[in-house]
């Protein structure tokens, strides 16, 4: 067998079980987001809870503000993204007992749903859109993602 023939088989496993590795990793991480907790709901069944008590609330270009905000997220976890983010809005607008869905909690949703690595880019966003992160510094400071 030549010895490039070798090196090819040792390079192709070696990017597979790479490949593997990190699919393993994704997967193992929507897991444990499906396990039930205490409660008996699973942290994906209180947010599709959150979206769909407060679907009705949202109008079309609240619906556009977010898709704005999540669009510097790559295509391929944009969906996963949006979900999160909305989940957690939802979960505001409720605990505010909301009639409307106001930007101020797609704001805060958005600020409170983005782990804190990547705050730096969420602010740029919310810059480019011409929000003052001033009045939501605290949210920024506290934030346990």
């Amino acid at each position: 067998m030549p010895i490039w023939l070798q090196w090819f088989y040792f390079l192709f496993w070696i990017v597979l079980i790479s490949f593997m590795a990190i699919g393993g990793y994704f997967m193992f991480r929507k897991f444990l987001k499906a396990l039930p907790k205490q409660d008996g709901k699973s942290a994906l069944d209180w947010q599709n809870y959150y979206i769909n008590k407060t679907a009705h609330l949202w109008s079309d270009r609240q619906k556009q503000l977010l898709n704005e905000l999540v669009s510097p997220v790559p295509r391929l976890f944009r969906d996963v993204a949006k979900q999160k983010i909305a989940g957690k809005i939802g979960e505001i607008a409720l605990k505010a007992n909301a009639k409307e869905m106001r930007d101020e909690y797609i704001i805060k949703g958005y600020i409170l749903a983005t782990p804190k690595r990547d705050h730096k880019w969420m602010i740029k966003t919310l810059q480019k859109k011409k929000i003052d992160v001033s009045a939501y510094q605290h949210l920024l400071k506290s934030s346990s993602n």
